[in-house]
């Protein structure tokens, strides 16, 4: 009786809470944590999506690091300097056009707000017709019609198509539609300062906007701050989709524009090789993690 009317007691007291989270835990390990363990466990597997999964142990893993040529000449630099750029290429860019609007009256504020947030809001492949399209390597697209028109090319580029432009293309259309939820959670950030901290640093000799935001934004905002660099992390690493849609196919033009996405699309979807996407895909989520950790460090609150 006496445990019955603890749990009793239990229910009344925090039942209403574990039923809200409920769904969500459902969803959470549907969703992540379910396709995650079984993304590790195929990695020790041959498994060609026909006949049942072959235990191989970390078969898969010495070959992605000893015989996968493909992936340390080209997927590996390429992923890296992708992310060197665009990660905190972008994140500097969300902050700083967030505490640029964060200085402008409420309604111009929300329309560039929204302008700004519209491209991470619009399909991949919705966008990438627009930029297709733009870099067309016909005498038609736009890029080239331009340049021909000032008489800067004599004749069309195939932009798309040239391993020595793919991937600066792929850096700056990711770092147009880069804005997304953590430029508008850096935007509520810095919104949520009390100007109170402002003019205390004034009457205390600050003059300096530079001086503002090093000292008083950013330590005032450090949970936006943190979120808005995790946010980052991911979207870059998973971003290399881009590559593909540009130039219609994977891998892409000499591997220009091959990332670690590629590659894994590349075995898993192309070659049936499931086991060994599944071992790459698991060293994704270890640099994704590892960054992620990193930023965590930088912008920890309790520092």
């Amino acid at each position: 009786m006496q445990i019955s009317r603890s749990i009793q007691r239990w229910v009344g007291s925090e039942g209403s809470a574990y039923a809200f989270l409920t769904p969500y835990a459902l969803l959470f390990m549907v969703f992540i944590i379910i396709p995650v363990a079984a993304a590790v466990l195929l990695s020790f597997t041959f498994f060609d999506a026909i006949q049942p999964p072959r235990f191989v142990g970390l078969s898969n893993y010495i070959a992605l690091i000893t015989q996968d040529d493909i992936f340390m000449r080209y997927v590996l630099p390429n992923t890296i300097q992708f992310a060197v750029i665009v990660g905190p290429g972008g994140y500097i860019l969300a902050f700083l056009l967030a505490w640029i609007l964060a200085q402008l009256p409420k309604t111009p504020r929300t329309i560039f707000a929204l302008i700004l947030y519209s491209p991470s809001m619009t399909a991949s492949v919705a966008m990438v017709v627009v930029w297709k399209t733009l870099f067309s390597g016909d005498q038609t697209g736009y890029l080239n019609s331009l340049l021909m028109g000032f008489g800067l090319l004599r004749e069309p580029v195939q932009w798309l198509q040239s391993p020595q432009y793919l991937m600066l293309i792929m850096i700056v259309v990711t770092l147009w539609s880069s804005m997304g939820i953590g430029f508008l959670a850096m935007l509520a950030g810095i919104l949520e300062i009390s100007p109170e901290l402002y003019e205390a640093a004034a009457i205390d000799g600050m003059k300096s906007r530079l001086q503002e935001i090093f000292y008083i934004t950013i330590p005032s905002m450090k949970p936006q701050m943190l979120f808005g660099a995790v946010m980052a992390i991911v979207g870059t690493f998973q971003a290399g989709a881009i590559g593909a849609l540009l130039s219609g196919s994977n891998p892409t033009p000499q591997y220009a524009g091959q990332l670690v996405v590629n590659h894994i699309e590349d075995y898993g979807f192309l070659r049936y090789e499931m086991g060994y996407a599944a071992a790459v895909s698991v060293v994704l989520l270890l640099m994704v993690l590892f960054f992620s950790r990193v930023a965590s460090r930088l912008f920890s609150s309790g520092q």
